[in-house]
């Protein structure tokens, strides 16, 4: 993997993202501010202009980019907690070019952490944190056998986590505050999360 394979996979994420804005935003309707569909959109539109406009040397200088990039574009959560994951993931490939499936999954598993740290979530708060971290436990597991393999079970694992919450009662965030009433909605962090997975078993493999 290269800059200009990160670089695919942001756009492709940023495109998927533009797709399911609706969905995003319906979702968060129901249990939060009505408002990720449209946050992380108007992020990574600001992130492909800075693929536009700029040309970097290293993973880790573009992740880092693109890092400060939604933290300063995106308002509520999803800013910081998606800034949040770049600029770890970045800092863990610092030196690495190009980057095998070993190293890139230890710079999942960093930016899966400090999503945790930033956000405080911990399993089954029903937050983007459970499809994180069941997409880097899937890919570590599956690294022996190559990134595309890696990755597709990392997206498979983001599913299934995004899914396996939906019935749960929300403990973090804006929907925490609906009590029993978050339960059976499917979470908008976790969907938007699945969706980085999913992009990047298609752009990375």
């Amino acid at each position: 993997m290269t800059v200009e394979t990160f670089g695919a996979w942001l756009r492709e994420f940023a495109a998927a993202i533009h797709a399911n804005a609706a969905l995003l935003t319906e979702l968060d309707s129901a249990i939060g501010d009505a408002d990720h569909g449209t946050n992380i959109d108007r992020g990574m539109a600001a992130v492909v202009a800075v693929l536009d406009d700029t040309t970097f040397d290293s993973a880790d200088a573009l992740f880092k980019k693109v890092g400060m990039t939604l933290v300063s574009s995106v308002g509520g959560a999803s800013g910081p907690l998606y800034g949040t994951f770049f600029l770890r993931l970045g800092a863990a490939l610092q030196g690495a070019d190009p980057v095998d499936a070993t190293t890139f999954g230890v710079a999942l598993r960093a930016g899966v952490q400090g999503v945790q740290a930033r956000g405080k979530a911990e399993l089954d708060d029903k937050t983007m944190y459970d499809a994180l971290a069941a997409a880097a436990a899937a890919y570590d597991t599956a690294a022996d056998q190559g990134i595309a393999a890696a990755l597709a079970a990392a997206a498979t694992a983001a599913a299934e986590g995004r899914d396996r919450i939906t019935p749960l009662v929300a403990r973090k965030g804006r929907a925490s505050y609906l009590g029993e009433r978050s339960a059976g909605h499917q979470d908008p962090g976790a969907t938007s999360a699945t969706l980085l997975l999913e992009t990047a078993a298609a752009a990375l493999s």
